[in-house]
């Protein structure tokens, strides 16, 4: 009798007990550790329209960027002494609130002939709208950028000539820009067309040689473009930067490489400039996919 007593008894506890569990695990669902919820969608399921992009996270800037790379980009630091040799090629990070979201870095070094200028920007969007997934509000926020450049009427990749021509026709890079549509300094590239390959005594104008133009990069990553302003300002040196903006999945990649030549009467060389730059974007984007 003592026994038959004691097991309902047990079977209540061990009842209570599950009922216990199973109310915390169902509080629990659908929130991450910190309790936020700000960076999972809707659509974390199968459906394609509300799909979280490949990236969750971004490369650490600072150390994105390889020694030798940096040796190369900014070569006025070869004759720094050491600590300040070090010092450059540690760079210096952005100040951001999220680096999961955000995060940059910047080297500068003056030489004899020259001063460099290098900037790495990462940014990962995330999409907000069950209805649209973080790839493709990636990709409207990559065309804003490519719009607001007002790259020339170029040739585009495969088919893609009406809708590379159509954001340039009524300017809208000339509206209120987005924050996420600064791409580089005062653009004038649109009035590149007219004026590649010769020279202008205006500021932010492109003078790439011919074949050199800002243009659409068919070959890297997702979606990518490339921004050459040569900045002139009267009787001071001329300070060239190459832009080369990239995305893939639901992370855009920019890159901004000047120069200055310490004489006034030179000009930096778009094609040593534009090819060091594409360089970095294509370690940077084979590193992210790694």
């Amino acid at each position: 009798m003592q026994r038959r007593a004691y097991v309902p008894g047990v079977a209540a506890l061990l009842a209570a007990l599950t009922v216990g569990v199973t109310g915390l695990t169902g509080c629990s669902a659908g929130s991450g550790p910190d309790g936020s919820t700000a960076d999972s969608k809707a659509g974390d399921t199968a459906d394609d329209a509300g799909r979280p992009g490949k990236y969750r996270t971004l490369l650490e800037p600072c150390g994105s960027v390889q020694r030798a790379t940096l040796r190369d980009l900014l070569p006025g630091a070869a004759q720094l002494p050491e600590q300040q040799r070090e010092r450059v090629y540690r760079g210096t990070a952005a100040v951001t609130y999220d680096t999961d979201r955000r995060a940059g870095c910047s080297w500068k070094t003056d030489g004899p002939d020259a001063s460099h200028q290098l900037t790495v920007d990462f940014e990962r969007v995330v999409s907000y709208d069950p209805a649209v997934s973080d790839d493709d509000r990636a990709q409207q926020v990559y065309a804003e950028k490519e719009a607001a450049a007002g790259l020339p009427a170029a040739v585009p990749p495969s088919g893609a000539a009406a809708p590379a021509a159509t954001p340039a026709a009524p300017s809208p890079a000339k509206t209120p820009p987005s924050p996420r549509a600064t791409v580089t300094a005062p653009t004038g590239a649109a009035s590149a067309a007219g004026t590649a390959g010769g020279s202008s005594s205006g500021t932010g104008e492109s003078t790439a040689p011919e074949g050199l133009e800002p243009r659409v990069l068919a070959d890297l990553a997702d979606a990518a473009f490339l921004d050459d302003v040569l900045a002139r300002a009267g009787s001071t040196a001329q300070h060239r930067t190459v832009s080369v903006v990239f995305r893939t999945s639901n992370v855009i990649v920019t890159i901004r490489y000047g120069e200055q030549p310490a004489r006034v009467t030179e000009v930096p060389d778009s094609k040593e400039l534009q090819e060091k730059a594409q360089g970095l974007a294509r370690n940077l984007a084979e590193e992210l996919e790694e």
